[in-house]
């Protein structure tokens, strides 16, 4: 058990905690939340024991182990297996013991360390460091590549794994998720709701929150509030005590108001399909927690373009890849990633670009943005196309000596330069008033970029695209620093956007609430993916298990094999409970027959007018795709404009459409509740 008692912890003149008393019991996996600092990574710093509480009682059991990721890049030669191996401290201590009874010459140290190393687990400890290699993203043929071959962000996936390799009575997490895709982060959400100690994660992430965690720790105003249950639950409760505080209730009016007109405009527009009804699911919640949201201290938004082309992008026949090294042998071929893609990008959509590691998702959001050409076919760019791009690297390019202030008049520069200046205010006041809306304000205009956090860089980012007045927005995990309050006014600012929205990321709230439809980036080429996701999340887990199944083909053995089948074969037999179980199921068919005919009585004259709707959105459909099929082929200006605008007058009447549809649904589905 771990408890605080009437704790008061400061850094420098700050003070983080002030008679702050909590208590965490065996076993619990907690989120700890709170705003950009409030002190979170520091109470892990006094649970760790880098500092040290100023005053009250802290307590932890001084046999429980602690594994937390480091926060150092690494740099070794050593394969990548070898390092995560050296994570299990207790493995390492068992070899040194061997190594010490070996050269003692101590036959009875000798066979009781050597003991020892067998139950420390090494006979297995590859098998295991590999395991969690591959389940965070690495390819089989990278367990032995140097440690130092890899980029920053898989360095601190090798932390990870060598964290979650040390066994553990307390495990420290602080922002797991942020080097991870969407697959890698499924895996580490299984692997974590198997983890049998107690454990503390620091996310911004609320549905790795919500799908690892049972309590929820929330600091604020030096204090700590404990919560039952996840992050989801923290909100609810949260949105009900700030509901219930009347005065602070009523000054939250006007952007509860503003919050409630945006969910209502867009649950209107949006579509029958599965992805764009866990929009609307995600549109409720927002509904739900509006006090909540209402006391977040930073929002923004996307200015309007200046001009919508329609379509916004058209590709035919396009591969996406990389060009040879600039030292490579004449006549050395691209590297092909994404082949043979014709799809076209319009005005008002919001795509999500799904895709395990290594797919190409991050190639084709480049290529997009002009970061790099295409290898070969031919993409089109509705004229005035203007691109506002967030790069995973994006925040690399910041120069840390210069200051936000800086950044903003070398942009309009820069921007003048290329004379796509489209009305924006360029005088260095306007600039500074333009950056206090980002919560750039006072000393923080002339504070230098490299002293900012992670999350303060991405606003700085945000910033900047915003100023541009993007039409088409490319964002390749934009939330990767920013804290939970800055996603949330990120989502609201991408619903309101006019313009088109291509998003790679991580974050499946952020996706729920702002995408109406996926690309799957996958073996090689790019498909709708006609599904939530729920879904895709599915579709990792089985694609996982398929690749796991064919690897142990390879090196299956034939004992094994007709071991496998014989399980099989017995798992298909019936068994009496089963039996029985059936039989008490018969006896209530009637029963459940006569109440289905009562609820499609009911629903019949519902169900002809849906089936309408169908037929005609269906038709309307398939008139939308040919037309954007066509948009891939043809380059005539007068075609392109022709069918955007019936692609325009088609998106009105679908909307009306789908609105009726959801309403109907609705309907139906209450007469069967």
């Amino acid at each position: 058990m771990i408890t605080l008692k009437n704790v008061v912890l400061r850094r420098g003149a700050k003070v983080i905690l002030d008679s702050a008393s909590v208590t965490l019991n065996p076993g619990e996996k907690v989120g700890l939340v709170g705003r950009n600092g409030a002190g979170k990574s520091s109470l892990f710093a006094m649970l760790n024991g880098t500092l040290h509480e100023d005053g009250g009682e802290f307590y932890i059991p001084a046999q429980w182990r602690m594994a937390q990721v480091a926060q150092d890049m690494p740099e070794t030669e050593q394969s990548a297996t070898s390092y995560v191996i050296e994570g299990d401290v207790v493995l390492q201590a068992a070899q040194a013991e061997v190594d010490a009874a070996e050269a003692s010459g101590d036959g009875d140290r000798m066979a009781h360390a050597y003991m020892e190393l067998y139950d420390s687990g090494a006979h297995d400890a590859p098998a295991r460091a590999q395991a969690l290699i591959l389940g965070l993203g690495f390819k089989l043929s990278e367990l032995d590549n140097p440690v130092n071959s890899f980029s920053g962000g898989w360095r601190m996936r090798l932390q990870l794994a060598r964290a979650l390799m040390c066994p553990s009575d307390l495990l420290l997490l602080d922002e797991p998720t942020n080097h991870l895709d969407l697959d890698a982060l499924v895996w580490l959400e299984a692997w974590l709701k198997r983890y049998q100690g107690t454990m503390l994660v620091i996310s911004h992430d609320r549905e790795f929150l919500d799908a690892v965690t049972d309590v929820t720790v929330h600091i604020e105003g030096a204090k700590l509030t404990r919560y039952g249950g996840n992050y989801s639950k923290f909100e609810d409760l949260r949105a009900e005590q700030m509901a219930l505080q009347q005065g602070a209730f009523n000054k939250q009016q006007d952007k509860i108001a503003h919050l409630q007109k945006f969910i209502a405009r867009f649950k209107a527009k949006a579509s029958k399909a599965k992805q764009a009804q866990s929009r609307v699911k995600a549109l409720d919640r927002m509904e739900k927690i509006a006090p909540l949201l209402a006391e977040a201290d930073f929002t923004f938004e996307f200015k309007e373009p200046a001009n919508l082309p329609n379509p916004m992008l058209s590709m035919q026949h396009v591969d996406f890849g990389y060009p040879p090294p600039a030292d490579a042998p004449a006549g050395t071929p691209p590297t092909v990633i994404v082949q043979n893609v014709s799809k076209s990008v319009l005005a008002g959509q919001r795509i999500g670009i799904l895709g395990a590691n290594g797919q190409g998702k991050s190639t084709v959001v480049k290529t997009i943005a002009r970061a790099l050409a295409p290898i070969s076919g031919e993409m089109t760019e509705g004229k005035g196309l203007n691109i506002g791009y967030f790069a995973q690297q994006e925040l690399d390019v910041l120069r840390p000596a210069d200051n936000p202030l800086e950044h903003m008049i070398r942009l309009v520069k820069e921007v003048t330069a290329a004379g796509k200046i489209g009305g924006q205010q360029t005088r260095e006041q306007d600039l500074r008033s333009f950056l206090g809306n980002f919560n750039f304000g006072g000393d923080m205009v002339k504070q230098a970029v490299g002293s900012m956090s992670g999350g303060e860089k991405a606003r700085l980012v945000l910033c900047m695209i915003v100023w541009q007045r993007p039409n088409l927005l490319l964002l390749d995990e934009p939330t990767n620093h920013l804290d939970l309050a800055t996603r949330e006014a990120l989502s609201m600012a991408l619903n309101e956007f006019e313009g088109t929205v291509m998003l790679v990321s991580h974050d499946r709230a952020l996706l729920r609430a702002v995408c109406d439809e996926f690309w799957m980036v996958s073996r090689g080429g790019v498909a709708p993916f006609d599904g939530d996701l729920d879904d895709y999340q599915r579709y990792l887990l089985d694609e996982a298990k398929r690749q796991r199944e064919e690897a142990k083909k390879s090196t299956s053995t034939p004992a094994s094999a007709t071991a496998a089948t014989k399980t099989v074969a017995a798992s298909g037999t019936a068994t009496p409970a089963a039996a029985t179980f059936d039989a008490k199921k018969s006896a209530s068919k009637k029963d459940d027959a006569q109440r289905r005919q009562q609820q499609s009585d009911t629903t019949k004259p519902l169900r002809k007018e849906l089936e309408k709707i169908d037929a005609r959105m269906q038709s309307l459909t398939a008139e939308r795709d040919s037309l954007q099929a066509s948009l891939a082929t043809t380059a005539a200006p007068a075609e392109l404009a022709q069918s955007g605008k019936r692609l325009k007058v088609i998106a009105t009447e679908l909307g009306t459409l789908e609105e009726r549809w959801l309403e109907l649904t609705e309907q139906i589905e209450t007469s069967l509740a």
